[in-house]
């Protein structure tokens, strides 16, 4: 396919830019139809909701707010009515605005003034709910109420649909991180056009992925969270997988191969690597569906399709973007030298010595980084579930302002009612019960409905109190039954309290279905039963430390104000499911990547220490710019104004960095090397009974081998000093790294090996106490004499 894409590459590009500019199109005239339909059954809140929606089916116009105070002198002051009921009635007469409430006419418009006659507040319902209200609309209503501010009048305004003008206009957070990635794969490849790769890959799979959810969005219930996040994921993987392959591409340049060899070559190994990594991303994202929580369903559709789509990318628009750039993949520089012949390996690189260290000290190490993540992930146990609101945004908007005024002039749990609907019982006992209640501030009943009636409580306590979750309690266990009335406790407040409860329940079970199923899939990529036990311990030691990274920052509050993200809060209930959803999968990732190239080795060498020495050495440095790339992107989106996006980003930059940089770095690689061959375990009974995933291509048939060797490679294996090494083994294994021969060396130091015919083959040698050397070797019809030196200490990193 690799091949067919390269030679083919006009076509390939022709049908990509197609397909994006016809989705985009489409997309364009059918506009957006996204639905936040949060779905919880078999909870008191839903029943609530139910019972509401009978009783007053019209009520289902998002309702805004307008809020004044004077700093002298009182609201119903004439000179303050005549320069905000003009606004209020303008606001009313426009279209898509069904009602506006204000404090100066109707029977409640008193109950609308606060108690010390400086603050006070309308209502403003419109016709539709938030995200179906026209932002031209809402600007139009804010930009009339603000008119009205003069000196000591403070007008603000609160409520969804408010908030969604006052976020920053889309685009900013997707360009700084793609900015911020364009540099940093400048300063890896030092080649203008290998940078442009990665990034033009991402453009086109997230471009496609977003068009296409758009569209789906008017034939399924897909929330207005899921492009965010499909952006956000989109752009990490886009750039990470096209990374990965236009690492080794080049790789494969700078030993001579030809472009179109070394771009199949690419993809024939790394290209798998992606392959497999983005089905493990897609499987840890539909894990979210065993939580039947209808809102994630669409966030599953919109990441998967996504992922898909910046997978498919990158393994066949990639390849004939490279056909088009040739060696131009590589800085002048590179391009320079090897006009002059194949670069040779480099053995004295940062990520060489860094391998050689993990496996001298690999106890050390381990115990260093398991404490390291055991103190960020400290935090996690006073982790508590809830939902943020507008009094978490930031202190300088007008929705922030709105919230405060009103926790000023009625009290902080004004901006969070509770509302007691019942259908049967004594309504008016209930009602005193409730105002008896501890923690109560005030307590409304509507006139009836359909046999329904609507008890409005006011808690004395903030929304996001655990007063205010203990009152919901008593309600519910105590205050009701006890009243001998049917009814149920309703309201966001309590319905952001039942989807916390839920989403806590439902999440063992999640946790378990993503760590059963990247262990059978690492199972059957790399025959072992330790290798997936260890990816999934890694996994959940890289999810707490990243969680207790975000209850520091957004639920004690700690540098929050550097973020510019507001005032501190209950974790997002919705964010553990998706985070871990998004970390299960990027972890896998990196463990795809770093235990396929340990993998290979082991299969050729049946050497653990070489295996997971060279491995490390070879994948930590992209893994690395992969990993840095990410959390570049991933906190732009601190950048979006949207608080659960920017709670996500900061989450999964945290988690990123800690997993590529100290567990993938480290903590698997010396935990690899303290299980020695036990890494590579699996019964006999079971590897005949699992199915074979190529995770890594199919070896080349051996040579064809007549009735004795062609030829043999023989010689002395020494010291620096010119001292013979005993018991040195010596592997000869073809240009794909299959082994053909392995003996050990004499006491003088002597080894021979047979060579089935002529051609360049790869010679390893090591010894216990000196390290290991590997080089190409070429064999003609004679025998080679080939002498091989040792130093102490001494690694290579021969792929």
């Amino acid at each position: 396919m690799a091949r067919w894409c390269y030679r083919h590459r006009l076509v390939v590009l022709l049908l990509w830019v197609g397909a994006l500019f016809g989705l985009g199109f489409s997309a364009t005239t059918a506009g957006t139809d996204y639905a936040n339909v949060f779905s919880l059954p078999d909870t008191d809140s839903k029943s609530a909701y139910d019972l509401m929606q009978k009783a007053f089916p019209n009520s289902s116009g998002d309702t805004d707010t307008v809020v004044w105070k004077v700093d002298s002198g009182s609201v119903k002051d004439q000179s303050v009515q005549t320069r905000i009921q003009p606004a209020l009635d303008k606001i009313a007469g426009m279209k898509g605005v069904g009602e506006v409430t204000g404090p100066y006419s109707g029977a409640r418009g008193a109950a609308q003034i606060s108690s010390d006659g400086t603050i006070a507040y309308a209502q403003i319902t419109f016709a539709e709910q938030a995200n179906a209200v026209p932002k031209e609309l809402v600007q139009k209503v804010v930009d009339t109420a603000q008119a009205a501010r003069r000196d000591g009048l403070h007008v603000e305004l609160g409520g969804q649909a408010v908030q969604r003008v006052e976020e920053p206009p889309g685009g900013i957070a997707e360009g700084v991180g793609i900015l911020a990635a364009a540099i940093v794969l400048f300063l890896a490849f030092g080649s203008f056009y290998a940078a442009l790769l990665p990034i033009g890959i991402a453009i086109f799979g997230v471009g496609t992925g977003l068009f296409s959810t758009q569209l789906l969005s008017h034939a399924t219930d897909i929330p207005d969270l899921a492009p965010l996040l499909a952006t956000l994921i989109g752009l990490g993987v886009g750039i990470d997988y096209a990374l990965f392959i236009v690492t080794r591409h080049r790789r494969g340049l700078q030993r001579g191969l030809d472009p179109e060899e070394s771009a199949v070559v690419a993809l024939n190994t790394s290209g798998r690597a992606v392959l497999f990594a983005g089905g493990t991303v897609c499987i840890a994202l539909a894990g979210m569906l065993v939580t039947q929580l209808r809102f994630l369903d669409g966030v599953v559709i919109g990441t998967s399709l996504t992922v898909v789509l910046s997978v498919l990318a990158a393994t066949t628009l990639l390849p004939a973007l490279l056909g088009f750039l040739g060696p131009r993949v590589l800085s002048r520089k590179q391009r320079r030298k090897l006009e002059n012949g194949p670069e040779p390996e480099r053995t004295d690189n940062l990520a060489v010595r860094w391998s050689a260290a993990v496996q001298k000290r690999p106890r050390r190490i381990a115990v260093f980084a398991l404490v390291v993540m055991a103190v960020l992930a400290f935090p996690v146990l006073s982790l508590r579930l809830g939902a943020t609101d507008q009094g978490n945004d930031n202190a300088s908007t007008t929705t922030r302002k709105a919230y405060d005024l009103l926790a000023d002039g009625f009290g902080p749990g004004f901006n969070g009612p509770l509302q007691v609907v019942t259908s049967r019982g004594d309504t008016a006992t209930l009602v005193k019960d409730i105002e008896a209640t501890k923690d109560v501030a005030r307590v409304a009943a509507l006139p009836p409905t359909g046999g329904v009636t609507v008890i409005q409580v006011v808690p004395k306590t903030s929304p996001q109190s655990v007063e205010t979750d203990d009152l919901i309690d008593t309600l519910r266990d105590k205050v009701i039954p006890e009243a001998g009335a049917t009814g149920h406790v309703g309201g966001v407040t309590a319905i952001s309290k039942d989807f916390a409860s839920v989403t806590g329940d439902r999440l063992p079970l999640f946790v378990a279905t993503i760590i059963g199923l990247s262990f059978l899939l690492l199972l059957l990529a790399f025959r072992s039963l330790v290798v997936p036990l260890t990816a999934a311990l890694m996994n959940l030691i890289a999810a707490a430390a990243s969680f207790g990274v975000l209850v520091a920052i957004f639920q004690w509050g700690w540098g929050l104000s550097l973020l510019g993200l507001g005032k501190e809060g209950p974790i997002n209930a919705f964010l553990p499911v998706i985070m871990l959803s998004l970390l299960f999968g990027l972890s896998m990732d990196y463990q795809v990547f770093l235990v396929s190239r340990m993998h290979e080795e082991w299969v050729h060498t049946k050497d653990n220490a070489r295996a997971v020495r060279v491995g490390l050495a070879e994948t930590s440095r992209v893994i690395n710019s992969a990993a840095l790339i990410m959390v570049c992107v991933f906190l732009a989106f601190v950048l979006s104004g949207n608080t659960g996006a920017a709670t996500a980003g900061v989450g999964l930059a945290a988690a990123v960095a800690l997993d590529a940089f100290i567990l993938r770095t480290a903590l698997v690689p010396a935990a690899m090397h303290l299980l020695g061959n036990s890494n590579w375990w699996l019964p006999a009974w079971l590897d005949k009974s699992l199915p074979h995933l190529a995770v890594e291509p199919a070896e080349e048939p051996a040579p064809a081998v007549s009735d004795g060797p062609s030829s043999a490679v023989h010689g002395f294996v020494r010291t620096t000093d010119g001292e013979p090494v005993e018991g040195a083994a010596v592997t000869l294994l073809s240009a794909g790294g299959r082994q053909l021969d392995r003996v050990e060396s004499l006491a003088d130091g002597s080894y021979i090996v047979s060579v089935p015919g002529p051609g360049t083959y790869l010679l390893a040698t090591t010894a216990p106490s000196y390290g290991s050397i590997a080089r190409h070797v070429a064999v003609t019809d004679d025998p080679l004499v080939y002498d091989v030196e040792l130093a102490e200490g001494e690694v290579d990193a021969v792929n």
